[in-house]
Protein backbone atom coordinates (compact mmCIF):
# COMPACT_ATOMS: atom_id res chain seq x y z
CA UNK A 1 0.00 0.00 0.00
CA UNK A 2 1.35 3.43 -0.97
CA UNK A 3 2.16 5.90 1.80
CA UNK A 4 -0.29 8.79 2.13
CA UNK A 5 -1.82 11.31 4.55
CA UNK A 6 -5.22 12.43 5.83
CA UNK A 7 -7.11 15.02 3.79
CA UNK A 8 -5.99 16.48 0.48
CA UNK A 9 -7.61 16.16 -2.93
CA UNK A 10 -7.28 14.17 -6.13
CA UNK A 11 -7.29 16.33 -9.24
CA UNK A 12 -6.57 16.37 -12.94
CA UNK A 13 -2.80 16.42 -12.94
CA UNK A 14 -2.26 18.06 -16.37
CA UNK A 15 1.28 16.62 -16.52
CA UNK A 16 1.43 17.51 -20.22
CA UNK A 17 5.21 17.97 -20.39
CA UNK A 18 6.22 14.77 -18.57
CA UNK A 19 7.82 13.45 -21.76
CA UNK A 20 9.40 16.77 -22.77
CA UNK A 21 13.19 16.74 -22.19
CA UNK A 22 14.79 19.75 -20.51
CA UNK A 23 15.91 22.34 -23.09
CA UNK A 24 18.35 25.19 -22.51
CA UNK A 25 16.81 28.48 -23.57
CA UNK A 26 18.46 30.89 -26.01
CA UNK A 27 20.36 33.50 -23.93
CA UNK A 28 18.43 36.80 -23.68
CA UNK A 29 19.74 40.27 -24.47
CA UNK A 30 19.18 41.38 -20.87
CA UNK A 31 18.71 39.85 -17.45
CA UNK A 32 17.41 41.75 -14.43
CA UNK A 33 18.58 40.05 -11.23
CA UNK A 34 16.82 40.97 -7.96
CA UNK A 35 18.91 41.36 -4.82
CA UNK A 36 16.43 39.37 -2.75
CA UNK A 37 15.51 35.87 -3.88
CA UNK A 38 15.46 34.20 -0.48
CA UNK A 39 13.95 34.38 2.99
CA UNK A 40 16.12 36.76 5.02
CA UNK A 41 17.94 40.03 4.49
CA UNK A 42 18.33 41.34 0.92
CA UNK A 43 21.78 41.37 -0.67
CA UNK A 44 23.79 44.51 -1.25
CA UNK A 45 25.19 45.01 -4.77
CA UNK A 46 28.90 44.23 -5.14
CA UNK A 47 29.13 45.77 -8.63
CA UNK A 48 28.63 49.21 -10.12
CA UNK A 49 27.03 50.54 -13.29
CA UNK A 50 29.42 50.02 -16.19
CA UNK A 51 31.21 47.04 -14.64
CA UNK A 52 31.88 43.95 -16.73
CA UNK A 53 30.56 40.78 -15.07
CA UNK A 54 31.11 37.10 -15.80
CA UNK A 55 28.92 34.01 -15.44
CA UNK A 56 29.07 32.81 -11.85
CA UNK A 57 30.55 36.05 -10.49
CA UNK A 58 29.11 37.11 -7.15
CA UNK A 59 27.21 40.37 -7.66
CA UNK A 60 25.33 40.60 -4.36
CA UNK A 61 25.81 39.50 -0.75
CA UNK A 62 25.04 40.44 2.81
CA UNK A 63 27.00 39.38 5.91
CA UNK A 64 23.76 39.32 7.92
CA UNK A 65 23.15 35.97 9.64
CA UNK A 66 20.32 34.97 7.28
CA UNK A 67 21.02 35.96 3.70
CA UNK A 68 22.24 34.28 0.52
CA UNK A 69 24.69 35.43 -2.19
CA UNK A 70 23.51 36.18 -5.73
CA UNK A 71 25.55 35.62 -8.90
CA UNK A 72 25.48 36.79 -12.50
CA UNK A 73 23.77 34.37 -14.87
CA UNK A 74 25.31 35.85 -18.05
CA UNK A 75 28.49 37.69 -19.03
CA UNK A 76 28.13 41.32 -20.00
CA UNK A 77 27.91 44.86 -18.66
CA UNK A 78 25.95 46.23 -15.72
CA UNK A 79 23.70 48.72 -17.48
CA UNK A 80 21.65 50.03 -14.58
CA UNK A 81 20.29 49.39 -11.09
CA UNK A 82 16.67 50.06 -10.29
CA UNK A 83 13.84 49.33 -7.89
CA UNK A 84 11.16 47.02 -9.27
CA UNK A 85 8.18 45.06 -8.11
CA UNK A 86 8.92 41.38 -7.59
CA UNK A 87 6.54 38.56 -8.51
CA UNK A 88 5.09 38.72 -4.98
CA UNK A 89 4.48 42.48 -5.08
CA UNK A 90 7.36 43.81 -2.98
CA UNK A 91 9.89 46.43 -4.13
CA UNK A 92 13.46 45.15 -4.48
CA UNK A 93 16.65 46.46 -6.06
CA UNK A 94 17.54 44.84 -9.40
CA UNK A 95 20.84 44.71 -11.27
CA UNK A 96 20.22 44.89 -15.03
CA UNK A 97 22.95 43.27 -17.15
CA UNK A 98 23.31 43.51 -20.94
CA UNK A 99 24.53 40.29 -22.51
CA UNK A 100 27.82 40.41 -24.45
CA UNK A 101 27.09 36.88 -25.77
CA UNK A 102 30.64 35.77 -24.99
CA UNK A 103 29.50 33.30 -22.33
CA UNK A 104 32.63 34.08 -20.30
CA UNK A 105 32.80 32.27 -16.96
CA UNK A 106 34.38 33.69 -13.82
CA UNK A 107 37.95 32.44 -13.34
CA UNK A 108 37.35 32.27 -9.60
CA UNK A 109 35.12 29.20 -9.99
CA UNK A 110 36.76 25.87 -9.32
CA UNK A 111 35.54 22.36 -8.45
CA UNK A 112 35.90 20.97 -4.93
CA UNK A 113 38.95 18.71 -5.08
CA UNK A 114 39.02 17.25 -1.56
CA UNK A 115 37.33 13.88 -1.04
CA UNK A 116 33.88 14.21 0.52
CA UNK A 117 34.87 11.97 3.41
CA UNK A 118 37.76 14.32 4.18
CA UNK A 119 35.62 17.47 3.98
CA UNK A 120 34.22 18.88 7.21
CA UNK A 121 30.58 19.79 7.71
CA UNK A 122 31.62 23.42 8.17
CA UNK A 123 33.43 23.50 4.82
CA UNK A 124 30.43 22.02 3.02
CA UNK A 125 28.05 24.50 4.62
CA UNK A 126 30.30 27.38 3.60
CA UNK A 127 30.46 26.06 0.03
CA UNK A 128 26.65 25.72 -0.10
CA UNK A 129 26.29 29.30 1.11
CA UNK A 130 28.80 30.66 -1.39
CA UNK A 131 26.93 28.84 -4.17
CA UNK A 132 23.78 30.78 -3.28
CA UNK A 133 21.64 27.66 -2.84
CA UNK A 134 18.12 28.08 -1.47
CA UNK A 135 15.08 25.82 -1.20
CA UNK A 136 14.02 25.60 -4.84
CA UNK A 137 10.60 24.12 -4.23
CA UNK A 138 9.23 27.61 -3.60
CA UNK A 139 10.16 28.37 0.03
CA UNK A 140 13.55 29.99 -0.80
CA UNK A 141 14.97 29.38 2.66
CA UNK A 142 18.80 29.48 2.50
CA UNK A 143 19.98 25.88 2.35
CA UNK A 144 23.10 26.44 4.45
CA UNK A 145 20.93 27.74 7.32
CA UNK A 146 18.60 24.73 7.07
CA UNK A 147 21.60 22.39 7.30
CA UNK A 148 22.92 24.23 10.36
CA UNK A 149 19.53 24.07 12.09
CA UNK A 150 19.29 20.29 11.51
CA UNK A 151 22.67 19.27 12.92
CA UNK A 152 22.22 17.32 16.15
CA UNK A 153 18.43 17.27 15.78
CA UNK A 154 17.53 15.51 12.53
CA UNK A 155 18.41 11.87 11.89
CA UNK A 156 16.77 11.43 8.46
CA UNK A 157 16.93 13.56 5.30
CA UNK A 158 13.92 13.54 3.00
CA UNK A 159 14.51 14.58 -0.61
CA UNK A 160 11.19 15.97 -1.80
CA UNK A 161 10.50 14.74 -5.35
CA UNK A 162 6.70 14.66 -4.98
CA UNK A 163 6.02 17.54 -7.40
CA UNK A 164 2.32 17.36 -6.54
CA UNK A 165 1.16 20.63 -8.15
CA UNK A 166 -0.72 20.19 -11.46
CA UNK A 167 1.25 20.93 -14.65
CA UNK A 168 4.71 20.86 -13.04
CA UNK A 169 7.02 18.13 -14.42
CA UNK A 170 10.48 19.67 -14.22
CA UNK A 171 11.60 17.60 -11.21
CA UNK A 172 10.27 14.48 -12.95
CA UNK A 173 12.50 15.26 -15.92
CA UNK A 174 15.47 16.02 -13.63
CA UNK A 175 15.12 12.59 -12.01
CA UNK A 176 14.97 10.86 -15.39
CA UNK A 177 17.79 12.83 -17.03
CA UNK A 178 20.20 13.46 -14.14
CA UNK A 179 19.53 10.99 -11.31
CA UNK A 180 23.20 10.99 -10.31
CA UNK A 181 23.07 14.72 -9.53
CA UNK A 182 20.21 14.23 -7.08
CA UNK A 183 21.79 11.18 -5.44
CA UNK A 184 25.27 12.68 -5.10
CA UNK A 185 23.83 16.00 -3.94
CA UNK A 186 22.01 14.02 -1.27
CA UNK A 187 25.31 12.45 -0.15
CA UNK A 188 26.84 15.91 0.20
CA UNK A 189 23.88 17.05 2.31
CA UNK A 190 24.17 13.93 4.47
CA UNK A 191 27.82 14.68 5.14
CA UNK A 192 27.05 18.34 5.89
CA UNK A 193 24.18 17.59 8.29
CA UNK A 194 25.96 14.59 9.88
CA UNK A 195 23.07 12.29 8.97
CA UNK A 196 23.39 8.65 7.90
CA UNK A 197 19.97 8.00 6.35
CA UNK A 198 18.14 9.65 3.44
CA UNK A 199 14.78 8.93 1.81
CA UNK A 200 13.98 10.09 -1.72
CA UNK A 201 10.20 10.64 -1.77
CA UNK A 202 8.43 10.18 -5.11
CA UNK A 203 4.71 10.00 -5.96
CA UNK A 204 3.40 6.90 -7.75
CA UNK A 205 2.59 8.86 -10.93
CA UNK A 206 6.36 8.94 -11.53
CA UNK A 207 7.27 5.27 -11.19
CA UNK A 208 9.72 5.52 -14.10
CA UNK A 209 11.64 8.15 -12.14
CA UNK A 210 11.48 6.07 -8.94
CA UNK A 211 12.96 3.12 -10.84
CA UNK A 212 15.65 5.31 -12.43
CA UNK A 213 16.71 6.76 -9.08
CA UNK A 214 16.67 3.35 -7.38
CA UNK A 215 18.82 1.83 -10.14
CA UNK A 216 21.46 4.54 -9.62
CA UNK A 217 21.70 4.19 -5.83
CA UNK A 218 24.71 2.09 -4.87
CA UNK A 219 23.99 1.69 -1.13
CA UNK A 220 20.31 1.38 -0.23
CA UNK A 221 21.14 1.20 3.47
CA UNK A 222 22.12 4.89 3.26
CA UNK A 223 19.77 6.24 0.60
CA UNK A 224 16.51 4.65 -0.44
CA UNK A 225 13.41 5.46 -2.47
CA UNK A 226 9.92 5.60 -0.97
CA UNK A 227 6.88 5.77 -3.24
CA UNK A 228 3.88 7.79 -2.04
CA UNK A 229 0.26 7.83 -3.20
CA UNK A 230 -0.42 10.58 -5.72
CA UNK A 231 -2.53 13.17 -3.91
CA UNK A 232 -2.28 16.91 -3.46
CA UNK A 233 -0.50 18.33 -1.39
CA UNK A 234 1.78 15.34 -0.80
CA UNK A 235 4.78 17.62 -1.34
CA UNK A 236 4.03 19.64 1.79
CA UNK A 237 6.67 18.81 4.38
CA UNK A 238 4.08 18.02 7.05
CA UNK A 239 2.37 15.49 4.81
CA UNK A 240 5.65 13.87 3.77
CA UNK A 241 6.60 13.38 7.41
CA UNK A 242 3.17 12.05 8.35
CA UNK A 243 3.03 9.66 5.38
CA UNK A 244 6.53 8.39 6.18
CA UNK A 245 6.38 8.18 9.96
CA UNK A 246 2.84 8.83 11.21
CA UNK A 247 4.08 11.88 13.11
CA UNK A 248 1.99 15.07 12.90
CA UNK A 249 3.84 18.36 13.27
CA UNK A 250 2.22 20.62 15.85
CA UNK A 251 1.75 24.33 15.21
CA UNK A 252 5.15 26.02 15.40
CA UNK A 253 7.13 22.79 15.07
CA UNK A 254 9.76 22.36 12.38
CA UNK A 255 10.68 19.04 10.74
CA UNK A 256 13.98 18.96 12.68
CA UNK A 257 11.97 18.98 15.91
CA UNK A 258 10.72 15.47 15.05
CA UNK A 259 13.95 14.19 13.53
CA UNK A 260 13.64 15.12 9.85
CA UNK A 261 15.08 17.71 7.46
CA UNK A 262 13.70 18.14 3.94
CA UNK A 263 15.40 19.35 0.77
CA UNK A 264 14.17 19.78 -2.79
CA UNK A 265 15.47 17.58 -5.62
CA UNK A 266 16.73 20.55 -7.64
CA UNK A 267 18.59 21.93 -4.62
CA UNK A 268 20.48 18.62 -4.47
CA UNK A 269 21.41 18.90 -8.15
CA UNK A 270 22.61 22.50 -7.75
CA UNK A 271 24.78 21.52 -4.76
CA UNK A 272 26.29 18.62 -6.70
CA UNK A 273 27.15 20.88 -9.65
CA UNK A 274 28.60 23.54 -7.33
CA UNK A 275 30.97 20.92 -5.90
CA UNK A 276 31.92 19.27 -9.19
CA UNK A 277 32.21 22.36 -11.41
CA UNK A 278 32.36 25.30 -9.02
CA UNK A 279 29.32 26.88 -10.71
CA UNK A 280 26.95 28.56 -8.23
CA UNK A 281 23.19 28.85 -8.67
CA UNK A 282 22.82 30.89 -11.87
CA UNK A 283 20.04 29.04 -13.71
CA UNK A 284 16.63 27.63 -12.89
CA UNK A 285 14.69 24.63 -14.14
CA UNK A 286 11.06 25.48 -14.92
CA UNK A 287 7.97 24.02 -16.57
CA UNK A 288 6.24 26.32 -19.06
CA UNK A 289 2.72 25.08 -19.76
CA UNK A 290 -0.99 25.82 -19.65
CA UNK A 291 -3.84 25.68 -22.16
CA UNK A 292 -2.82 29.04 -23.59
CA UNK A 293 0.89 28.29 -24.13
CA UNK A 294 1.53 27.49 -27.79
CA UNK A 295 4.50 25.18 -27.24
CA UNK A 296 4.79 23.89 -23.63
CA UNK A 297 8.33 22.95 -22.55
CA UNK A 298 10.62 22.09 -19.69
CA UNK A 299 13.45 24.61 -19.68
CA UNK A 300 16.73 25.58 -18.07
CA UNK A 301 16.75 29.39 -17.96
CA UNK A 302 19.24 31.97 -16.64
CA UNK A 303 18.13 33.68 -13.46
CA UNK A 304 16.87 37.16 -14.30
CA UNK A 305 15.39 36.31 -17.72
CA UNK A 306 11.98 37.92 -18.31
CA UNK A 307 8.76 35.94 -18.54
CA UNK A 308 8.28 37.52 -21.97
CA UNK A 309 11.55 36.05 -23.26
CA UNK A 310 10.59 32.64 -21.88
CA UNK A 311 7.09 32.74 -23.37
CA UNK A 312 8.43 33.91 -26.74
CA UNK A 313 10.83 30.94 -26.75
CA UNK A 314 7.78 28.72 -26.29
CA UNK A 315 6.00 30.17 -29.31
CA UNK A 316 3.96 32.83 -27.49
CA UNK A 317 0.42 32.79 -26.15
CA UNK A 318 -2.90 31.91 -27.71
CA UNK A 319 -5.49 34.65 -28.14
CA UNK A 320 -7.65 33.49 -25.21
CA UNK A 321 -5.00 33.75 -22.47
CA UNK A 322 -6.45 35.42 -19.38
CA UNK A 323 -3.96 34.59 -16.61
CA UNK A 324 -0.21 34.15 -16.22
CA UNK A 325 0.74 32.32 -13.03
CA UNK A 326 4.20 31.78 -11.65
CA UNK A 327 4.32 28.48 -9.80
CA UNK A 328 1.56 25.89 -9.77
CA UNK A 329 -2.15 26.69 -10.12
CA UNK A 330 -2.85 25.80 -6.48
CA UNK A 331 -0.27 27.93 -4.68
CA UNK A 332 1.19 30.05 -7.46
CA UNK A 333 0.84 33.81 -7.85
CA UNK A 334 -0.96 35.59 -10.70
CA UNK A 335 1.32 38.00 -12.59
CA UNK A 336 0.49 41.39 -14.02
CA UNK A 337 3.69 42.13 -15.96
CA UNK A 338 5.55 39.94 -18.44
CA UNK A 339 8.71 41.87 -17.58
CA UNK A 340 8.75 39.92 -14.31
CA UNK A 341 11.77 37.64 -14.17
CA UNK A 342 12.61 34.06 -13.27
CA UNK A 343 14.28 33.81 -9.87
CA UNK A 344 15.61 31.00 -7.69
CA UNK A 345 12.12 30.05 -6.51
CA UNK A 346 10.40 30.07 -9.92
CA UNK A 347 9.17 26.56 -10.68
CA UNK A 348 6.74 27.20 -13.51
CA UNK A 349 5.08 29.74 -15.75
CA UNK A 350 1.49 28.83 -16.64
CA UNK A 351 -0.74 30.52 -19.23
CA UNK A 352 -4.40 29.80 -18.52
CA UNK A 353 -7.80 30.81 -19.91
CA UNK A 354 -10.43 32.75 -17.95
CA UNK A 355 -12.40 31.06 -15.18
CA UNK A 356 -16.17 30.89 -15.34
CA UNK A 357 -17.46 33.66 -13.07
CA UNK A 358 -20.08 32.64 -10.49
CA UNK A 359 -21.47 34.30 -7.36
CA UNK A 360 -19.67 32.60 -4.44
CA UNK A 361 -21.83 31.12 -1.70
CA UNK A 362 -21.17 28.51 1.00
CA UNK A 363 -23.68 25.63 1.01
CA UNK A 364 -22.33 24.10 4.24
CA UNK A 365 -21.41 20.83 2.53
CA UNK A 366 -18.29 20.24 4.62
CA UNK A 367 -16.07 19.24 1.69
CA UNK A 368 -13.46 21.80 2.65
CA UNK A 369 -13.27 20.31 6.15
CA UNK A 370 -12.66 16.81 4.80
CA UNK A 371 -10.01 18.09 2.37
CA UNK A 372 -8.08 20.18 4.91
CA UNK A 373 -4.75 18.50 5.64
CA UNK A 374 -4.36 20.67 8.75
CA UNK A 375 -7.73 19.60 10.22
CA UNK A 376 -9.09 23.14 10.32
CA UNK A 377 -12.59 24.53 9.57
CA UNK A 378 -11.95 26.44 6.32
CA UNK A 379 -15.56 27.54 5.73
CA UNK A 380 -15.78 29.12 9.18
CA UNK A 381 -12.37 30.74 8.82
CA UNK A 382 -13.44 32.29 5.50
CA UNK A 383 -16.73 33.47 7.03
CA UNK A 384 -15.05 35.18 9.99
CA UNK A 385 -12.30 36.61 7.79
CA UNK A 386 -14.86 38.10 5.40
CA UNK A 387 -16.48 40.09 8.24
CA UNK A 388 -13.11 41.08 9.74
CA UNK A 389 -13.61 39.04 12.92
CA UNK A 390 -9.89 38.35 13.23
CA UNK A 391 -10.08 37.38 16.90
CA UNK A 392 -12.28 34.41 16.01
CA UNK A 393 -9.95 33.56 13.14
CA UNK A 394 -7.07 33.42 15.59
CA UNK A 395 -9.10 31.31 18.03
CA UNK A 396 -9.77 28.81 15.22
CA UNK A 397 -6.01 28.50 14.55
CA UNK A 398 -5.99 30.31 11.21
CA UNK A 399 -2.19 30.67 11.39
CA UNK A 400 -1.90 26.87 11.01
CA UNK A 401 -3.30 27.12 7.47
CA UNK A 402 -0.60 26.36 4.89
CA UNK A 403 -2.65 27.94 2.05
CA UNK A 404 -2.45 24.79 -0.08
CA UNK A 405 -5.72 25.66 -1.85
CA UNK A 406 -7.51 22.32 -1.39
CA UNK A 407 -10.53 24.00 0.21
CA UNK A 408 -10.97 26.52 -2.60
CA UNK A 409 -10.42 23.83 -5.25
CA UNK A 410 -13.07 21.49 -3.87
CA UNK A 411 -15.68 24.13 -2.92
CA UNK A 412 -18.86 23.70 -5.06
CA UNK A 413 -19.96 27.20 -4.07
CA UNK A 414 -16.76 28.73 -5.53
CA UNK A 415 -15.93 30.60 -2.32
CA UNK A 416 -12.39 32.03 -2.47
CA UNK A 417 -11.59 30.51 0.91
CA UNK A 418 -7.81 30.76 0.72
CA UNK A 419 -7.91 34.41 -0.29
CA UNK A 420 -10.09 35.25 2.73
CA UNK A 421 -7.67 33.33 4.94
CA UNK A 422 -4.62 35.06 3.47
CA UNK A 423 -6.17 38.46 4.10
CA UNK A 424 -6.89 37.57 7.71
CA UNK A 425 -3.40 36.16 8.31
CA UNK A 426 -1.88 39.32 6.86
CA UNK A 427 -3.95 41.44 9.26
CA UNK A 428 -2.99 39.29 12.25
CA UNK A 429 0.70 39.52 11.32
CA UNK A 430 0.40 43.31 11.01
CA UNK A 431 -1.17 43.49 14.48
CA UNK A 432 1.60 41.34 15.91
CA UNK A 433 4.25 43.56 14.32
CA UNK A 434 2.73 46.65 15.97
CA UNK A 435 3.13 45.03 19.39
CA UNK A 436 6.90 44.64 18.96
Amino acid sequence: MRRTFLGGVHMNEHKNTAKSPIETITPPEYVAIPMQQHIGAPCKPLVNIGDTVLIGQKIGDNPTALSCPIHSSISGTVERMEKRLTTNGSFVEYIVIKNDYKGAVSSELAPHTILLGDTSSEKIIQKVREAGVVGMGGASFPTYAKIQSAIGKASVIIINCAECEPYLTINHRLMLEHPEEIINGTKILMRAAKIKKAIIAIEDNKLDAAEKIADNITDHSLIDVEVFKTKYPQGDERQLIYALSGIELKQGQLPADVGFVIFNAESCAVIYNAFTTGMPLVSKLITVDGECMKSPKNLSVPIGISFKDIIDFCGGLTHNCDRIITGGPMMGVAQWDLNSVAIKATGAILALPALTETEPHCIRCGRCVRACQMHLLPALLAQYASINDFDMCKELNIMSCVECGCCTYICPGKVPIVQHIRNAKQELRARQALKK
